[in-house]
């Protein structure tokens, strides 16, 4: 497993963390990740992406909502929740290729979610690569 994969994984876990206990993520994520036996350097770029994530999860939100269609934010598994807004944020930064970032989510819902879990996430985030991302380019 890489670098990037890994801090992704912490990355969900942290922010997941943040939606159970209602905290702001940056109180809580040095000790969260710091405490993590994985390598340094994805303990730094977990770090990076949580607090990304966390600062523009309002941003996120709103997509989330407009893309999930039926559905309230309430109703949205958190672990899933936690994953889009961590797969909005590298899809905001574009520095990610986006084929990268809709598979790791994919992945991450497989790992941790429900068994619907990874297509309701693709389904969210392939229409807004379709709207927005490949408009943008």
């Amino acid at each position: 497993m890489g670098i990037r994969h890994i801090g992704r994984k912490l990355a969900m876990q942290a922010l997941y963390q943040a939606s159970t206990r209602k905290d702001n993520v940056i109180e809580f994520i040095d000790y969260f990740i710091d405490d993590s036996d994985v390598d340094n350097d994805a303990k730094q770029w977990g770090k990076e992406l949580v607090v990304g994530a966390w600062n523009r999860h309002e941003e996120s939100d709103k997509f989330i909502k407009e893309y999930s269609i039926g559905w309230s934010l309430d109703r949205i598994n958190l672990i899933d929740l936690s994953i889009l807004r961590l797969a909005f944020y590298e899809l905001f930064q574009k520095e990610t290729p986006v084929n990268v970032v809709l598979d790791e989510a994919v992945e991450l819902a497989k790992e941790f979610s429900t068994a619907e879990s990874s297509k309701f996430i693709n389904g969210i985030l392939g229409k807004f690569v379709k709207d927005h991302v490949y408009r943008d380019n």
